[in-house]
């Protein structure tokens, strides 16, 4: 197996990943979230349901990045809790079936970067940041495809996408924590 210490042989702004299309390992992917309930303890949930793409270009400002979450995938590991808030006094997925990403800018070098982008829940978009962390690059060795690693976090405000039930009971901050593994277009790099 190798691996790419992207620390030692990046110039800045530089990207260890070939151009092309990368795909989303789903299997070693996650879309995960923290939001408070009652100020004082997190309540942890997940979406199962991801769909996302990564295309790497010959620089930083030619990477996008693009995501279609299924909202109906959402799992907090309580079956009336999540059919609570798949309903319309939340997400109301009857009529917000998704959310949706697309980056509008990426930027950083070595392990840490940052990405702008839009993100749309129902006919609501707004921008985001998120921190993204190359977790690195290797070659599975199982079959020998490269793979890339990221970790990207930020929040949103529930409000700014008209989600307002649950005022008292719900922070209006959720946090938004994705482990993301996508792998190289075949024919590439190695």
């Amino acid at each position: 197996m190798t691996q790419n210490n992207t620390a030692d042989t990046l110039a800045p702004g530089s990207l260890p990943l070939v151009p092309g299309n990368w795909t989303l390992d789903p299997l070693h992917s996650a879309v995960n979230f923290t939001i408070r309930h009652l100020g004082i303890a997190k309540v942890r949930g997940r979406f199962a349901d991801v769909q996302a793409g990564l295309h790497i270009g010959e620089t930083p400002d030619d990477v996008r990045v693009s995501a279609v979450i299924a909202l109906a995938s959402l799992d907090t590991g309580n079956a009336d809790r999540d059919a609570h808030t798949r309903s319309a006094d939340l997400l109301d997925v009857e009529k917000r079936p998704t959310m949706t990403f697309r980056s509008t800018r990426v930027f950083g070098e070595d392990e840490d970067w940052t990405m702008e982008g839009d993100l749309t829940i129902g006919d609501v978009t707004r921008p985001v940041v998120l921190a993204v962390e190359l977790g690195g690059v290797v070659d599975s060795p199982a079959d020998q495809s490269r793979h890339a690693g990221f970790e990207a976090t930020g929040e949103i405000r529930r409000s700014d996408y008209g989600l307002d039930f649950g005022g008292g009971f719900l922070s209006d901050v959720v946090k938004i924590q994705l482990d993301m593994q996508f792998v190289e277009p075949q024919g590439q790099g190695g």
